[in-house]
């Protein structure tokens, strides 16, 4: 079964529930999930096995992903296939996501190694000092942790809750996207630009899904676990994100085993 097939079973499987504020009140405190440092940010780096200026990209990505305060992303794209090497994680639904970006930014800006912070600023994904920068500018007024999202597993459940809006800010509706991680992969490059190289990759995007829309309530999300369990996969993350191309205000990354 391919990963958009499992997520979209999921979310079309009878036992699929969503709920009001008022289940919310059920929900075990302090449980598996709830991060001890305030998130601050999403950094989704779009990066290819056969662009050469992207490995240094890569290992930044893996360095990120170790600061718990940062969600680290890596989407593979696939438009660098021409060059003589397929990439093993390339995803056409990856490279939507990026000129999707493009489009709704209006500058039109795809290239690899590229980092989106927050889903707002775009900078060289092989540059810690330019990611770090787009952290602060856009931190206080968007990031994961403005809307809440607590996740947490239960028997046979996947479970998460969505905050409802930030006091003093105006009503806004959000995309929910579900997303399939791959905690690390390695692979050796036998052909195109950097042939010969073994590239090793942290938090790969398997799969990314639109489940629902946030309208700035509560709100309460139940999955079936099995559904979501492929070998390959280790985590889920959880993005809402205004429109589906814009700002990111909640997010939360998890582990499933």
């Amino acid at each position: 079964m391919r990963f958009r097939d499992s997520l979209l079973a999921a979310v079309l499987a009878p036992v699929f529930a969503v709920a009001t504020a008022s289940s919310l009140a059920a929900q075990p405190a302090g449980e598996e999930g709830q991060p001890a440092t305030p998130v601050r940010a999403v950094v989704e780096l779009y990066t290819s096995q056969g662009c050469s200026s992207c490995p240094p990209a890569d290992a930044l990505l893996d360095k990120l992903a170790a600061d718990p305060s940062i969600i680290a992303l890596t989407f593979p794209v696939d438009y660098w296939n021409y060059l003589g090497w397929k990439d093993t994680f390339g995803s056409p639904r990856n490279s939507e996501r990026q000129r999707n970006y493009a489009r709704a930014r209006g500058d039109g800006a795809i290239y690899t190694p590229q980092a989106i912070v927050n889903g707002e600023v775009h900078v060289n994904g092989a540059s810690e000092a330019e990611i770090q920068s787009a952290i602060e500018r856009t931190s206080d007024k968007v990031g994961p942790r403005h809307i809440p999202i607590r996740f947490w597993q239960e028997r046979n459940t996947l479970n998460f809750a969505l905050g409802g809006e930030e006091a003093g800010h105006g009503p806004r509706e959000a995309t929910i996207w579900l997303g399939v991680v791959q905690t690390s992969g390695t692979v050796d490059v036998k052909d195109g630009e950097n042939q010969g190289k073994q590239l090793t990759y942290k938090n790969i995007v398997r799969e990314l899904t639109p489940i629902g829309i946030w309208k700035g309530q509560p709100l309460a999300i139940q999955l079936p676990r099995a559904a979501l369990m492929q070998a390959e996969v280790q985590k889920i993350v959880v993005l809402l994100q205004e429109d589906r191309s814009g700002p990111i205000i909640g997010g939360t990354l998890a582990g499933l085993w």
